[in-house]
């Protein structure tokens, strides 16, 4: 972001792609401008940018102190899970003779149309306001020519009756706001395409559509399911005492996989100092649930290999299909995000399975560190991650 060119900005008050304001609080007002520039309505494929420092009315500076806790709750924005799918942003802070602004740059989104909290928000020349029906339609046939992400994608051999409408009206309430639900006059298959689950253009639904509603999504997805076992000892090769192969929508796969998950985690009495005892579980749950919800999020759907998990007597082997993706490498996946399946991140959130966006790692991490359990194993290759979460006490 260059002075100059916000400074432009500032002074061109009709522009559709900057949005100025005096507040520091009102977030709000701040996801919904984030929201309107990632749906970029005019279609222009240029960043948008929200300006906090300046008159909305006449441009001007007025020499607000941009505090570094004000940049860090910005920076909270894109992944606190209310605008949906994530926003490409960054938030910078410049200083100028009149003061500081604290500048939001945000890039177009290549699978809109984007909520916030349930709301379409849009730029209507230099306002914001809420799609109509009509607008979403616009943004959702957009779609096709910007999806990059494989569950963003048609399925062309399937159809609508392939989907579960009943998974389908379930997901929407949570989804979309309620006054848009009761004033909504559109076709399922609108509806569906409005969310990211149908193709607009072809009229048949896109893989995260089968994923999550889909009557058999193994029909079209060969390895859409998990290989569960659980092995009396240490070895993999031992026959199993129990084993499954689960598959279904995405939901009722994670509600049985996560069920079982309890079954196995036992609690148990362990002495912390001289005189106290405290009861602790196998595994935490949480880096259980992260963990777990990763392989399922960021795993490779072109591949015809199911997610495998084994439980052994001392871990819990987690392999997903697909290595990693996108900008992350084995020095930085701690920290770095990067979404091989968007769509999927974004309905897994509004079902409440995932909390906030890009944490999962570090929350496994620092649970498994405060249960006193050992640190994570994993291991990354080519074509898939294996995780090996280790039971407390093991050597």
């Amino acid at each position: 972001m260059e002075a100059e060119a916000i400074r432009a900005f500032l002074e061109d008050l009709e522009s559709d792609r900057v949005e100025r304001t005096v507040s520091t609080s009102d977030t709000d007002k701040f996801a919904e401008a984030i929201c309107a520039f990632s749906n970029d309505f005019p279609q222009s494929r240029l960043p948008g940018y929200l300006i906090i420092g300046a008159d909305d009315r006449t441009g001007r500076i007025t020499g607000l102190q941009i505090t570094g806790q004000l940049l860090t709750n910005l920076g909270g924005i894109r992944s606190d899970g209310n605008i949906q799918p994530l926003p490409a942003m960054s938030v910078q802070k410049l200083t100028f003779p009149e003061g500081d602004l604290a500048v939001v740059e945000v890039h177009p989104s290549d699978l809109p149309p984007v909520r916030y909290k349930g709301r379409v928000w849009i730029r209507v020349g230099p306002r914001k306001a809420v799609a109509t029906e009509f607008e979403e339609r616009l943004l959702s046939e957009r779609r096709i020519s910007y999806a990059r992400t494989f569950d963003a994608r048609p399925c062309r051999e399937a159809a609508v009756n392939d989907l579960s409408l009943r998974l389908f009206e379930f997901y929407r309430s949570e989804a979309v706001a309620e006054e848009i639900i009761a004033e909504n006059h559109r076709t399922v298959e609108e509806q569906l395409a409005s969310l990211r689950f149908l193709d607009a253009q072809t009229g048949v639904p896109t893989y995260a559509g089968l994923l999550l509603f889909g009557t058999n999504p193994r029909f079209f997805l060969p390895g859409a399911y998990i290989q569960y076992l659980q092995l009396p000892r240490h070895d993999i090769t031992d026959l199993p005492i129990d084993q499954a192969e689960i598959s279904g929508d995405l939901r009722s796969v994670l509600e049985e996989l996560l069920l079982r998950m309890k079954v196995v985690n036992s609690s148990e009495l362990h002495t912390t100092s001289e005189f106290r005892e405290e009861i602790k579980s196998k595994y935490p749950e949480i880096a259980l649930r992260e963990i777990l919800l990763n392989a399922v999020v960021h795993r490779s759907y072109e591949s015809t290999t199911p997610i495998r998990v084994s439980v052994f007597p001392d871990r819990i082997e987690i392999t997903s299909p697909g290595g990693l993706f996108g900008e992350v490498t084995l020095e930085n996946f701690r920290t770095q995000s990067s979404y091989r399946n968007p769509v999927l991140a974004e309905a897994l959130k509004t079902l409440g399975f995932v909390n906030r966006f890009g944490y999962g790692i570090r929350r496994a991490e620092r649970s498994l560190s405060e249960n006193g359990n050992r640190p994570l194993d994993v291991r990354i290759e080519s074509t898939a991650v294996l995780v090996t979460i280790w039971a407390l006490g093991a050597e």
